[in-house]
Protein backbone atom coordinates (compact mmCIF):
# COMPACT_ATOMS: atom_id res chain seq x y z
CA UNK A 1 0.00 0.00 0.00
CA UNK A 2 1.31 3.23 -0.62
CA UNK A 3 1.60 5.99 2.05
CA UNK A 4 0.12 9.59 1.41
CA UNK A 5 3.53 11.43 2.18
CA UNK A 6 5.30 8.72 -1.01
CA UNK A 7 1.39 9.56 -3.05
CA UNK A 8 2.55 13.35 -2.64
CA UNK A 9 6.18 12.74 -3.39
CA UNK A 10 5.50 11.14 -6.95
CA UNK A 11 2.68 14.07 -8.05
CA UNK A 12 5.58 16.49 -6.68
CA UNK A 13 8.43 14.81 -9.04
CA UNK A 14 5.27 15.28 -11.98
CA UNK A 15 4.46 18.58 -11.90
CA UNK A 16 7.39 20.12 -11.31
CA UNK A 17 9.41 22.44 -13.36
CA UNK A 18 11.87 21.14 -15.39
CA UNK A 19 15.60 21.41 -13.56
CA UNK A 20 18.18 23.37 -15.94
CA UNK A 21 21.25 25.04 -16.28
CA UNK A 22 20.47 28.66 -14.50
CA UNK A 23 21.61 31.63 -12.91
CA UNK A 24 23.88 31.05 -10.10
CA UNK A 25 21.87 33.33 -7.67
CA UNK A 26 19.23 31.00 -7.68
CA UNK A 27 21.44 28.54 -5.42
CA UNK A 28 22.43 30.27 -2.11
CA UNK A 29 25.73 27.67 -1.87
CA UNK A 30 26.58 28.45 -5.75
CA UNK A 31 28.28 31.77 -6.06
CA UNK A 32 31.92 31.21 -7.66
CA UNK A 33 30.32 30.57 -11.06
CA UNK A 34 27.65 32.34 -13.05
CA UNK A 35 25.77 29.68 -14.30
CA UNK A 36 24.96 26.62 -11.89
CA UNK A 37 22.94 23.61 -12.07
CA UNK A 38 19.57 24.29 -11.18
CA UNK A 39 17.22 22.11 -9.64
CA UNK A 40 13.14 21.31 -7.67
CA UNK A 41 13.66 20.29 -4.35
CA UNK A 42 10.97 17.52 -3.50
CA UNK A 43 11.54 17.25 0.22
CA UNK A 44 14.22 16.98 2.84
CA UNK A 45 15.15 15.50 6.20
CA UNK A 46 17.58 15.85 8.56
CA UNK A 47 20.01 13.27 6.76
CA UNK A 48 19.38 13.95 3.52
CA UNK A 49 17.34 15.98 0.22
CA UNK A 50 15.77 14.48 -2.55
CA UNK A 51 16.31 17.04 -5.84
CA UNK A 52 14.74 16.43 -8.87
CA UNK A 53 17.53 17.56 -11.92
CA UNK A 54 16.56 17.51 -15.75
CA UNK A 55 18.43 16.23 -18.33
CA UNK A 56 21.37 17.77 -19.15
CA UNK A 57 24.73 17.46 -21.03
CA UNK A 58 28.21 17.11 -19.87
CA UNK A 59 31.63 17.22 -20.88
CA UNK A 60 33.67 14.09 -19.16
CA UNK A 61 36.50 12.13 -19.02
CA UNK A 62 37.85 9.23 -17.44
CA UNK A 63 40.93 8.46 -15.28
CA UNK A 64 41.16 4.94 -13.86
CA UNK A 65 43.63 5.68 -10.48
CA UNK A 66 43.70 4.15 -7.04
CA UNK A 67 42.34 7.25 -5.46
CA UNK A 68 40.30 10.22 -6.69
CA UNK A 69 43.23 12.20 -5.57
CA UNK A 70 45.25 10.76 -8.45
CA UNK A 71 42.70 10.52 -11.04
CA UNK A 72 41.35 14.31 -10.67
CA UNK A 73 44.12 16.61 -11.54
CA UNK A 74 44.88 14.50 -15.04
CA UNK A 75 40.80 14.58 -15.52
CA UNK A 76 40.23 18.39 -14.42
CA UNK A 77 43.33 19.28 -16.42
CA UNK A 78 42.04 17.64 -19.69
CA UNK A 79 38.20 19.04 -19.36
CA UNK A 80 40.11 22.57 -18.66
CA UNK A 81 42.16 22.44 -21.82
CA UNK A 82 38.66 21.70 -23.45
CA UNK A 83 36.54 24.99 -22.07
CA UNK A 84 39.46 27.26 -22.76
CA UNK A 85 39.39 26.44 -27.02
CA UNK A 86 40.60 22.73 -27.08
CA UNK A 87 37.20 21.83 -29.45
CA UNK A 88 36.19 21.55 -32.85
CA UNK A 89 34.89 25.31 -32.48
CA UNK A 90 38.31 26.58 -31.03
CA UNK A 91 35.99 28.27 -28.81
CA UNK A 92 36.73 29.32 -25.40
CA UNK A 93 33.59 28.35 -22.77
CA UNK A 94 32.98 29.76 -19.82
CA UNK A 95 33.12 27.49 -16.27
CA UNK A 96 29.91 26.25 -14.60
CA UNK A 97 29.04 24.38 -11.23
CA UNK A 98 29.52 21.96 -9.71
CA UNK A 99 31.86 19.78 -10.76
CA UNK A 100 31.04 16.01 -10.36
CA UNK A 101 32.85 12.40 -10.39
CA UNK A 102 31.28 8.98 -10.80
CA UNK A 103 32.93 7.37 -7.58
CA UNK A 104 33.31 3.69 -8.20
CA UNK A 105 32.57 1.19 -5.16
CA UNK A 106 35.55 -1.03 -4.65
CA UNK A 107 38.18 -2.02 -2.18
CA UNK A 108 40.68 -0.11 -0.71
CA UNK A 109 43.90 -2.00 -2.44
CA UNK A 110 41.85 -2.00 -6.01
CA UNK A 111 41.93 0.97 -8.72
CA UNK A 112 38.65 2.33 -10.56
CA UNK A 113 37.67 4.29 -13.53
CA UNK A 114 37.11 7.85 -11.82
CA UNK A 115 34.58 9.75 -14.79
CA UNK A 116 34.83 13.80 -13.87
CA UNK A 117 32.34 16.01 -15.96
CA UNK A 118 32.11 19.80 -16.39
CA UNK A 119 28.41 20.95 -16.79
CA UNK A 120 28.02 23.01 -20.34
CA UNK A 121 26.96 25.97 -19.70
CA UNK A 122 23.32 26.99 -21.23
CA UNK A 123 24.98 28.39 -24.49
CA UNK A 124 26.41 25.09 -25.23
CA UNK A 125 23.54 22.91 -24.12
CA UNK A 126 21.53 22.73 -27.39
CA UNK A 127 25.15 22.20 -29.78
CA UNK A 128 28.28 21.42 -27.93
CA UNK A 129 31.36 22.08 -29.60
CA UNK A 130 32.89 18.59 -29.79
CA UNK A 131 36.19 17.97 -28.18
CA UNK A 132 39.76 17.48 -30.18
CA UNK A 133 40.91 15.20 -27.54
CA UNK A 134 39.67 11.42 -28.12
CA UNK A 135 39.37 11.16 -24.13
CA UNK A 136 37.43 14.03 -23.35
CA UNK A 137 33.49 12.97 -24.74
CA UNK A 138 29.88 15.22 -24.50
CA UNK A 139 27.63 12.78 -22.46
CA UNK A 140 23.65 13.77 -21.68
CA UNK A 141 22.37 12.66 -18.53
CA UNK A 142 18.71 12.05 -18.23
CA UNK A 143 15.97 13.34 -16.21
CA UNK A 144 16.27 12.03 -12.42
CA UNK A 145 15.63 11.92 -9.02
CA UNK A 146 18.81 12.16 -6.45
CA UNK A 147 19.24 11.53 -3.27
CA UNK A 148 21.69 14.42 -1.62
CA UNK A 149 23.86 14.49 1.44
CA UNK A 150 25.44 17.94 1.64
CA UNK A 151 29.01 18.66 3.98
CA UNK A 152 31.67 21.89 4.01
CA UNK A 153 35.02 21.47 4.26
CA UNK A 154 37.11 20.12 0.97
CA UNK A 155 36.70 16.79 -1.12
CA UNK A 156 38.41 14.20 -0.25
CA UNK A 157 38.19 10.11 -1.21
CA UNK A 158 37.92 9.80 3.02
CA UNK A 159 35.41 12.49 3.08
CA UNK A 160 33.59 11.46 0.33
CA UNK A 161 33.26 7.70 1.38
CA UNK A 162 31.87 8.31 4.65
CA UNK A 163 29.90 10.97 3.51
CA UNK A 164 28.68 8.20 1.19
CA UNK A 165 28.59 5.71 4.07
CA UNK A 166 26.70 7.73 5.93
CA UNK A 167 23.73 8.11 3.76
CA UNK A 168 23.93 4.89 1.90
CA UNK A 169 23.06 3.52 5.24
CA UNK A 170 20.49 6.08 6.03
CA UNK A 171 18.61 4.90 2.63
CA UNK A 172 18.69 1.40 2.95
CA UNK A 173 17.63 1.88 6.60
CA UNK A 174 14.36 4.13 5.26
CA UNK A 175 13.86 1.19 2.56
CA UNK A 176 14.96 3.74 -0.51
CA UNK A 177 15.36 2.62 -3.85
CA UNK A 178 18.78 3.80 -5.20
CA UNK A 179 21.50 3.08 -7.83
CA UNK A 180 24.57 1.11 -6.37
CA UNK A 181 27.98 0.20 -7.66
CA UNK A 182 28.45 3.87 -7.82
CA UNK A 183 27.83 7.21 -6.35
CA UNK A 184 28.83 11.21 -7.61
CA UNK A 185 31.14 13.29 -5.37
CA UNK A 186 30.36 16.85 -6.42
CA UNK A 187 31.97 20.12 -5.81
CA UNK A 188 31.06 23.68 -5.85
CA UNK A 189 34.14 25.48 -5.08
CA UNK A 190 37.99 26.41 -7.03
CA UNK A 191 40.80 24.76 -5.11
CA UNK A 192 41.31 28.28 -4.19
CA UNK A 193 38.30 28.91 -1.84
CA UNK A 194 39.47 28.19 2.03
CA UNK A 195 35.97 28.94 3.29
CA UNK A 196 32.39 28.75 2.96
CA UNK A 197 32.99 25.70 0.83
CA UNK A 198 30.49 23.36 -0.04
CA UNK A 199 30.55 19.46 -1.55
CA UNK A 200 27.52 17.06 -1.99
CA UNK A 201 27.12 13.53 -2.12
CA UNK A 202 24.73 12.32 -4.92
CA UNK A 203 22.53 8.80 -5.00
CA UNK A 204 20.55 8.37 -8.29
CA UNK A 205 16.55 7.58 -7.03
CA UNK A 206 15.26 4.76 -8.29
CA UNK A 207 11.36 4.29 -7.87
CA UNK A 208 9.43 7.04 -5.90
CA UNK A 209 12.38 9.09 -3.54
CA UNK A 210 11.46 7.79 0.17
CA UNK A 211 11.40 11.16 2.78
CA UNK A 212 10.20 9.78 5.61
CA UNK A 213 9.50 12.50 8.43
CA UNK A 214 10.20 14.80 5.75
CA UNK A 215 9.48 18.59 5.04
CA UNK A 216 7.28 18.24 1.67
CA UNK A 217 8.55 21.34 -0.72
CA UNK A 218 5.55 23.59 -2.24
Amino acid sequence: MISLPGLVVGFLLALTAEARVGNSSELEFCFETEQCLVFDLICKTPDYEVRRYGSVKWVSTSEKSYFMEFAAPRAFSRLFKYITGENEAGVKIEMTAPVIVKMPVKSFWQSGVYTMSFLLPAEHQQNPPQPTNAAVFIQETPEMGMYVKSYGGWMTTMADNSKASSLSSTLDASDAKYAKGFHYAVGYNSPMTMFNRHNEVWFIAEDEPVCPSSEEMD
